[in-house]
């Protein structure tokens, strides 16, 4: 496993940090504050190849893979972004673009792929108000019928349904009581937005305002046999292949929202000046920041890590639980001290760290609740019997 960068890989930090540079916090402070999705920024993303890293060169994507698609995340993180810089790749590069390249018919891929490469907006519809992280129990059904599958449920915290024009939907058509096992009878689907059939409602958040975040309802959606994505009642084992990537996209997130929160506070202990001696002088402010430091490059290794395994198709869940615990530790970590350095500033709208705080304390509950990812090392990497 060799971590020296290519020369491509290189041009694509240079370029997210270029991007990161036009769309600072303060950028991001206002789209916050406002409400109001940053088209810019989109556009820029989608100028710079970034929706299309994933997505194989014949469709007009990049080719590339996730190592590639967390090192863009990570960098516009950190360099200014804040949470933004991940969060909007994710919804499309990840549940469309990987999504379908991995799993899609060649149809699939003809239709999507490179409409997603040019900046088509994508969501996925995965979590249910009464089955939450346990994706197994989920109880939104796909009815088979002679043009198709009839579709009805409710799904909970869908983000980007505002403005996604595709959808990757998780549906059950075989009852879990009469599966043959737990894990058969979940179906994917890909379905066109927006369409009459599915409702939603805005939730009104902490943070993250930038990107909307929906109830969503379901009401007799027909769609034909063409959309279904991958094999019927076999989408378990497709939608891991999502699932995994988008933990090590979060843990890019934790990472790099923990690294721009200790850049921003060091630049800051530097200068303030408290009893004749700037304050990052004081071991109290210095050595939170330094181990918060230390512990956010070993969750960037076992990130990398877990990407490189992905890209190489070998088993990786095991490492994307891993890194998001490492990461999430140490990103959280990293912005509350931060925010201690500030100080009473720290409080402050105009010094962003608030925001940050904000962010990284989301990425302790998605995409799968920190517990929930010490269960997972607790049974399938510690073989320890199962904790819930």
């Amino acid at each position: 496993m060799d971590f020296e960068l290519s020369a491509e890989q290189k041009m694509i930090v240079q370029t997210a940090t270029d991007i990161a540079c036009d769309f600072g916090p303060e950028y991001w402070r206002e789209k916050d504050k406002r409400h109001e999705f940053p088209e810019d920024f989109w556009k820029s993303l989608v100028e710079a190849g970034f929706t299309g890293i994933v997505v194989p060169e014949k469709y007009g994507g990049g080719g590339l893979g996730m190592f590639e698609m967390i090192l863009a995340m990570e960098t516009l993180v950190s360099e200014g972004c804040g949470l933004a810089g991940e969060w909007l790749l994710c919804l499309s590069a990840v549940f469309g673009g990987l999504s379908i390249a991995k799993h899609g018919s060649e149809a699939q891929k003809e239709k999507y792929l490179s409409k997603i490469a040019k900046g088509m907006e994508f969501c996925l519809a995965l979590t249910e108000p009464d089955a939450g992280t346990n994706t197994l129990n989920i109880s939104t059904k796909a009815v088979r019928d002679d043009d198709g599958y009839v579709i009805n449920g409710q799904k909970m915290f869908i983000s980007g349904a505002d403005r996604a024009k595709g959808m990757l939907l998780v549906t059950r058509t075989t009852p879990i009581k009469e599966a043959p096992k737990r894990t058969l009878g979940l179906s994917l689907f890909i379905v066109d937005l927006p369409n009459p059939a599915v409702e939603i409602i805005p939730i009104e958040k902490h943070g993250i305002n930038y990107s909307k975040t929906f109830e969503m309802y379901i009401s007799d959606l027909k769609v034909s046999g063409d959309c279904l994505l991958g094999e019927a009642d076999k989408g378990w084992y497709s939608v891991l292949d999502t699932l995994n990537p988008e933990r090590m996209s979060f843990s890019a997130a934790a990472c790099g929202l923990g690294l721009l929160a200790i850049k921003k506070a060091v630049e800051y202990a530097k200068e303030r000046k408290v009893f004749d001696a700037p304050i990052g002088a004081y071991q109290g402010v210095q050595f939170p920041l330094a181990e918060a430091k230390a512990k956010i490059e070993v969750a960037r290794l076992l990130n990398y890590k877990a990407a490189w395994l992905y890209d190489k198709g070998l088993d990786c869940g095991a490492e994307a639980n891993m890194a998001k615990v490492a990461a999430v530790d140490a990103g959280t970590s990293a912005v509350f001290h931060a925010m201690q350095a500030f100080g009473g500033y720290g409080y402050a709208v105009e010094y962003d760290v608030e925001r940050w705080w904000r962010e990284v304390n989301l990425i302790r509950l998605a995409p799968v609740t920190h517990q929930m990812a010490l269960a997972f090392i607790g049974q399938h990497v510690l073989g320890l019997p199962k904790s819930y």
